[in-house]
């Protein structure tokens, strides 16, 4: 779902950087007022599970791959304004820093997995009755339900601005787009679903700072380490479809990464660079994400 330079041209990326800054400014202050804060720790362990899950892909029909996109279980875990914020620092690290995601696209990236994925979450948990979802598998079904849909409005966002940019018609690619996505929408809400049920529990107030993050920075730097290696090669849903269409950009980015393609280009071995690469995307994750969330917390008073 990452859209890469070159793939949108035109008045398509300041538009949507300037939406994608009024969102996550918007978020900023929400997160700032919020009264149900998550505590600084947990924040910044859920940001670095989440940006190792996405390195996680996994493999579909027809020789694809998806991977998390995570804006459900972010809003499940740490609250609307503070999902956004995750979701932000996690597109944006691997734009930076992996090279995932074109540095002119930031934006429109943002805007599609940070903004309406997790708006749309967002939405539909509030029109849920509340004593529905009191017992923790109707909850993982509700938020893995909305996963998928999270997923597939992200996926028509990025058809629309493709065809805004004249990339390709929106009728064509959506088509294709929703099809694809549906598929990967499914093993976003089975994850969603399966990471609640382990997940969860630590947000009760009851728990130290400590247990509340140590569960997932553990997993988040289990998956980084030891699983990212094992992830699927394959195209992901928007570049195999870019492939059949004729869309993919020929031209690369010109923006240096030092850890491009989530490899340690010093390390020989593959398998070896790369979890040794998720490790660090997960280490300065959690650091930035606790660097955002520290005056944010403070603001409680």
């Amino acid at each position: 779902m990452h859209i890469p330079d070159h793939m949108l041209q035109g008045a398509i990326c300041p538009a949507t950087a300037a939406l994608a800054l009024a969102g996550v400014g918007a978020a900023l202050v929400a997160a700032a007022r919020s009264h149900n804060k998550p505590g600084v720790g947990r924040f910044a362990a859920i940001t670095a599970l989440i940006f190792a899950a996405q390195m996680m892909n996994f493999p579909i029909a027809g020789g694809t791959s998806g991977h998390l996109l995570g804006a459900a279980l972010a809003t499940a875990l740490l609250g609307t304004p503070f999902a956004v914020l995750a979701m932000t620092l996690v597109v944006a690290v691997q734009a930076l820093v992996f090279g995932d995601g074109g540095l002119m696209v930031l934006g429109a990236n943002i805007l599609n997995m940070a903004l309406i994925g997790v708006a749309a979450v967002a939405l539909l948990q509030r029109l849920w009755n509340s004593e529905a979802l009191r017992s923790s598998w109707r909850t993982g079904l509700a938020f893995g339900a909305a996963g998928w849909l999270s997923v597939l409005l992200a996926a028509l966002a990025v058809s629309l601005q493709l065809a805004l940019a004249g990339a390709v018609p929106f009728a064509t690619v959506a088509g294709a787009m929703l099809r694809v996505h549906a598929l990967i929408g499914l093993g976003e809400g089975l994850i969603t679903a399966a990471a609640l049920a382990l997940l969860a529990r630590p947000v009760q107030r009851d728990l130290s700072g400590f247990r509340q993050m140590a569960r997932p920075f553990a997993a988040a730097c289990g998956i980084g380490l030891l699983l990212s290696p094992l992830a699927s090669s394959l195209p992901d849903g928007l570049e195999r479809i870019a492939e059949n269409l004729n869309f993919m950009p020929v031209e690369e980015s010109g923006f240096w990464s030092p850890l491009t393609d989530y490899q340690l280009a010093a390390i020989g071995h593959e398998a070896l660079a790369t979890g040794l690469a998720g490790l660090c995307g997960v280490l300065l994750t959690f650091t930035l994400a606790w660097l955002v969330a520290r005056p944010l917390q403070a603001r409680l008073g």
